[in-house]
Parts: C-alpha cells; structure tokens; sequence
C-alpha cells in the first residue's frame, strides 16, 4: 500500500476512548452472541451467512477470525483500514436470494450497514449488567466511535444515522420491518449440541476437551443460549421472537454483579485479549509509563514536571 493511500486512510477510534475500553475486554466475548444473533435475523445477512459462511462447519476457526478482525478495527492503527478492505473484498461475491425472495448482495449500503449498526446497541445494553450503564456523554461517544469503525469498514456516512439521535429511529424501523427469526438467527440462539469440542490450543488441552465434550457441551449451550438471548436488546429479542422470564433476568442480574466484582481485579494479560493487550502496552509505552519497582504504574514526568524538594 502506498504512502498516499495510507494518509487518506480512515483512522480507527482513538486510544482511551469508550471502544478502546470496551472492544478489547474479556466481557466483550460475552456479548458476541448477541450480537452475531442480531446481524442474521435479517433476511438477507441471515441467507448470506447460511449459504456461504463456515460457521456450521468451522465454528471456533470462523469465531476465532471474527474476534481477530473485529480487534483490528479498533487496536490495528494502520492494519484497520487493510482489514476493512479485506472484508469487502471477501464480501463482494456473496450474493443470492433471500427468504423473502428478494435479491441480496453483502455489500448492499443497508445489509452491510445493518451488520455493523447491531454492535452498537448491544454494547449499550449489555454494558448495563457486565461493566456499568453508560452515561448519555459515554453513549456519544460510543457511537461516534462507533461510525469511525463503520468508515475503516468502508461504510459511507450516508448509510448510517449520524447521531444517536437518528440512530434509535433507524434501529426501530429495521426491527419493525425487516427483523424475523431466521433459520440461522434461530440456530444460534438454540441451546444446540452440534457444536464440535474446541480445536484450538494446546494438544492436552483439546484431547482432554474432546473426552469431556459429551458431558460438558449440555450446560455451555443452556449458558450460550442464556448469554445470547438475556444480551440482546429486549426490543430486538421480542422481534425475533426470543422468549425471556423475569426469573432469567433476576439470574442475569446475579450473573453480572459476579462480573463486575471479579472482571477489573485480573491482571492485564487475563482481562484483555491479545491484541487489544499490545496495543495498550504499545500506547503506555508511547506515553511515557513505566510500573515501579513497586509493581504500581506510573508515567515517567520530565525534569521541568518533576515537584521540587
């Protein structure tokens, strides 16, 4: 890629900023499932994904890449935008018709547009029961950073709401008149078995997964299924058709008070993915921060800010 191509490049959201936090926290597997759920309730992401993604036959390797790219986005500097092409390249040849009989196209402003709008909302509401509410300041924030990920993906500003305020009306006239519960928006809010034991990692750790995958796959579906569905925006779970009681809310609920207490006490390197971890590392180093001997961090201050003795 050539010097002038990566300065008209679009810039990923700034370190410190609310994605800088959120994007890169264990807490944001979690909400993955949700979200994915949300993207293939409409017709045509759902066709595209059912005729030509490798989710059913791949599902770590396809999860492990999405986590990767989605890393990019916010952590890769220069790698965003080269991820962003990336995307659009695969994505320019799925095509076909969808349960409506209408024709898609990936790449289409509003199925592409609508793949990307669904991160926002889950983030706002999960973020309510694993991190904290967002303040309305926060929510701005989010989404404007939101949009600067959304341009390193190739979306033009004219295919997504401006503002938070557009946003919310956009968001309820698609779930009104598009959303419905797909075959695979279906599949992946079931409490499936099919789900093959975990390929990646260390040898003993999978030989070992693969022994106990008959006993242990019951309970991970019924906790993938709670996570996807409890998640999910309760206007975009009642468009779907997902059912939801008072009793698993009060579960979700306890479930994210246990979060919240043990999550912000890890260490770094078990809090935040690998990427996301460099990066941090990489900006703290930037600016100057060192730990002590002490083990507590600091920021190395120049002799004119040290205080006098």
């Amino acid at each position: 890629m050539s010097t002038s191509s990566a300065e008209h490049d679009p810039a990923p959201p700034p370190p410190g900023g609310v994605l800088w936090t959120l994007a890169g926290d264990i807490r944001g597997l979690l909400m993955l499932p949700a979200a994915f759920t949300l993207q293939v309730a409409h017709p045509a992401v759902g066709a595209g994904v059912d005729e030509h993604s490798v989710f059913r036959t791949d599902p770590w390797g396809r999860g492990e890449r999405s986590l990767r790219s989605l890393q990019l986005w916010v952590y890769g500097g220069e790698a965003a935008a080269e991820e962003g092409r990336r995307l659009r390249a695969l994505h320019a040849t799925i095509r076909g018709t969808d349960t409506r009989g209408r024709r898609y196209h990936a790449l289409t402003p509003a199925n592409y547009a609508w793949v990307h709008a669904t991160g926002f909302p889950v983030y706002q509401h999960a973020a309510r029961y694993l991190i904290r509410p967002l303040t309305k300041a926060q929510e701005r924030q989010l989404y404007a950073e939101w949009l600067r990920v959304g341009r390193v993906l190739g979306i033009h500003d004219r295919d997504m709401p401006q503002t938070v305020e557009e946003f919310w009306p956009y968001y309820r006239e698609v779930l009104a008149d598009e959303i419905e519960p797909t075959a695979v928006a279906r599949e992946l809010a079931a409490a499936s078995t099919a789900l093959p034991p975990l390929d990646r990692g260390p040898l003993p750790l999978r030989l070992l997964l693969r022994v106990l995958w008959p006993v242990l796959l019951p309970p991970f579906a019924r906790f993938r299924r709670f996570l996807t569905v409890g998640l999910m925006p309760p206007e975009a779970r009642e468009a779907i058709g997902l059912e939801w009681t008072e009793a698993q809310e009060r579960t979700l609920r306890r479930f994210g008070r246990v979060v919240r207490a043990v999550v912000p006490v890890l260490p770094e390197r078990l809090r935040y993915l690998p990427i996301a971890r460099e990066a941090r590392r990489e900006q703290r180093k930037h600016r100057g921060e060192h730990r002590d001997p002490r083990g507590r961090r600091g920021r190395r201050l120049s002799r004119a800010a040290r205080p006098a003795r």
